[in-house]
């Protein structure tokens, strides 16, 4: 693994103010501090006990704040074996119980046999476009209890196509990304 590039803080629950190292790797995006405060903000009410997906983990900071603010399980899928290694590391580093790695991408491990979540965070690399495909399968495949919600990260102008029973529930902007948060109905 490359050495960090630099770290994350956890901005709540009781790993607050911990750093996440970050590995040196192109393409590697971590939800801005700003954006998570904001998304944990509205899932307050409901991550006590959730069990929650963050597909396309990336550093996993989404997640490990999940982990951090009461979530009873993470999936964290992430395809770069250095990412996942990283984000191991950090997990157990923290002492983050409830955090599960696979190293592999989202659509083939969207279809394994599904394990149903409370909520799913939704944030692959912009420049593979995948988050319709991402949503049909999570739909489809059983992956999404009957009310999960669904964080999704995208560019600023693009509001992905996704499901016609995921509705809105908040949305907002950071520079160029659209940050918002459905609800299965």
């Amino acid at each position: 693994m490359k050495a960090a590039s630099g770290r994350i803080r956890i901005i709540g629950g009781h790993l607050r103010n911990s750093r996440l190292n970050v590995p040196d790797l192109p393409g590697l995006r971590p939800t801005p501090e700003r954006v998570r405060e904001t998304l944990f903000n509205w899932l307050a009410p409901t991550i006590a006990g959730v069990q929650a997906l963050d597909l396309c983990a990336g550093t996993g900071a989404l997640g490990i704040e999940a982990l951090s603010r009461g979530a009873a399980g993470v999936r964290f899928v992430e395809p770069e074996a250095a990412s996942a290694e990283a984000l191991r590391g950090n997990l157990a580093r923290l002492k983050a119980h409830g955090g599960e790695v696979a190293c592999t991408d989202a659509a083939r491990f969207l279809q394994r046999a599904p394990q149903p979540v409370g909520l799913v965070f939704l944030d692959p690399p912009f420049a593979l476009q995948l988050w319709t495909s991402l949503a049909q399968q999570l739909e489809r495949g059983g992956w999404l209890a009957p009310s999960a919600q669904i964080y999704v990260e995208s560019p600023r102008d693009l509001t992905p196509d996704l499901p016609p029973n995921w509705v809105l529930h908040r949305e907002g902007h950071a520079g160029e990304v659209r940050y918002a948060l459905y609800r299965r109905t």
